[in-house]
């Protein structure tokens, strides 16, 4: 072909049709593909008539219409598709080309992809694309990994496209990760700290509808309050907005009508998963994970509903300063726990990038999450502060800033999980980020006793606090029988 593209893209789905706009629009010419070819011919003659794009019906078509470094961007489906792809790809590529790979991959499949291609002359980069379908178009948080040499050759498209933040707006949120997997690891981590502030929101719906009766009218003046301060994030403002969308179908809002069951992708679990493989207490997104399972089973619950008794309703009045009080404390209670989920995953970044040895810049990780993405925040500004402050910090609970915060939340944070367990309300987040709080400021647990028990059954042994060395105890031997004592 005369006309020489300088980035290719590969599936049309509304994600890698709004980036492939996104790229034009910067002043990029476009080559795109899709499997199923009328979606070329679609777009073409669609959103794309008259811009700077090229359609093409075969990979073959594709690659010859890129310049050389050729960049060519997947945005399908994760999993064997991928995989199927690249092989294509490979014997049409020249040394130095660019094979990118945008979708929601599990990174040890991008550690393996990555390895594979170079090892072919090519270059790999698996990224993370955050934002959903307005990021993909307007500006989404990118996360790219994988071979350090493509980064120059993509930084120019990547970083122009991606959303950007600072006084001037002129900051993107976009930078090299690190190698390999590191770019959809970070991602991953994302998504579960997405999955943690969505549950936690969710709580403290349910306690200001449930416990203290505020309508849909107030919980829309209460959110909007609360994204003029400490909690403002998209997540906060969109809730906010949901709660003043009436229903067409009915004389009540939409939100009341729609099932109490919730979806997941996988990438949540991923994260929870690989934290039980690094041993990192990463609970938020785990309770966050199961909350989601729950709700899934809506016939069970609804069964159990009718035979499970809890406690007695709690029938009261509040007063003015009551009200005031009590939605100050489960906005505490959120702030708090919000601080607990981020803090356990950059504790499970940090673990995987010494397990990996990727070489993660934190505070950088925070502010590629500050614009474009589901969980951006001004939170991530305070965040990236901690860790140019000590790069080295173990846990963000330790950073002043944090440590203030959560000090100063605490007893409203309390108080909110009190009153969810009299009034047997569930607050899967609250409670386990309040658990892992006193956990983690424990100097003593009571694992003393559960290495006991393991060493009583399973000769699994134990160490002592008075003197080194690992022992182990004959405990049938010693112990007292019960007319003994």
């Amino acid at each position: 072909m005369a006309h020489e593209c300088d980035f290719g893209l590969i599936g049309l789905a509304v994600m890698g049709e709004n980036l492939a706009l996104n790229v034009e629009s910067r002043g990029y010419s476009v080559a795109v593909y899709n499997r199923t070819t009328e979606k070329v011919d679609e777009l073409l003659a669609g959103r794309a008539a008259g811009k700077n794009f090229v359609g093409c019906h075969s990979l073959e078509e594709l690659v010859a219409a890129l310049a050389k470094p050729r960049k060519v961007m997947m945005l399908v489906k994760a999993g064997p598709a991928v995989d199927a792809i690249i092989e294509q790809l490979i014997p049409l590529l020249d040394r130095g080309d660019v094979i990118i790979d945008g979708g929601n991959t599990h990174f040890a499949d991008t550690e393996r992809r990555t390895q594979a291609v170079e090892q072919q002359g090519l270059l790999f980069v698996g990224s993370g694309v955050s934002g959903g379908e307005e990021g993909a178009l307007l500006g989404p948080s990118l996360m790219p990994g994988g071979s350090r040499e493509a980064w120059p050759l993509i930084q120019p498209i990547f970083q122009a496209i991606a959303a950007k933040v600072g006084p001037n707006d002129d900051i993107p949120c976009c930078e090299w990760v690190g190698p390999r997997g590191a770019g959809h690891y970070v991602k991953m981590v994302h998504n579960g700290i997405e999955y943690g502030d969505m549950q936690m929101i969710c709580d403290a719906y349910w306690m200001l509808k449930h416990a203290l009766g505020l309508t849909n009218a107030e919980l829309y003046d209460v959110f909007a309050e609360w994204n003029r301060g400490e909690l403002e994030s998209y997540l906060i403002e969109i809730t906010r907005d949901i709660f003043s969308v009436a229903d067409t179908e009915s004389d009540g809002d939409l939100v009341d009508q729609i099932l109490d069951t919730a979806g997941a992708k996988g990438t949540g679990k991923w994260m929870s998963q690989l934290a039980l493989d690094l041993g990192v207490p990463s609970t938020l997104v785990t309770a966050a994970v199961y909350a989601r399972s729950l709700s899934a089973r809506k016939e069970e619950r609804v069964r159990a509903s009718e035979v499970l008794p809890g406690p007695p309703e709690i029938a009261r009045d509040f007063t003015a300063d009551e009200r005031r009080q009590f939605i100050d404390d489960v906005r505490e209670a959120l702030y708090a726990s919000k601080i607990c989920s981020y803090a356990q995953g950059f504790v499970q970044l940090r673990s995987a990038s010494a397990e990996h040895d990727w070489g993660l810049d934190f505070g950088q990780c925070a502010m590629l999450w500050r614009g474009g993405c589901i969980i951006r925040a001004v939170f991530l500004d305070r965040i990236r502060e901690a860790f140019d402050a000590e790069p080295q910090l173990e846990n963000l609970l330790l950073a002043p800033f944090f440590r203030d915060a959560v000090d100063r939340a605490q007893d409203g944070w309390r108080r909110v999980v009190a009153a969810a367990t009299d009034r047997g309300l569930p607050v899967p987040a609250f409670s386990a980020a309040l658990a892992y709080y006193d956990s983690y400021r424990s100097a003593r647990l009571p694992a003393n006793l559960l290495q006991a028990q393991r060493d009583y059954f399973g000769a699994h042994t134990y160490q002592r606090l008075d003197r080194d060395g690992t022992f182990h105890t004959d405990w049938i031997r010693v112990r007292k029988e019960p007319e003994e004592r």
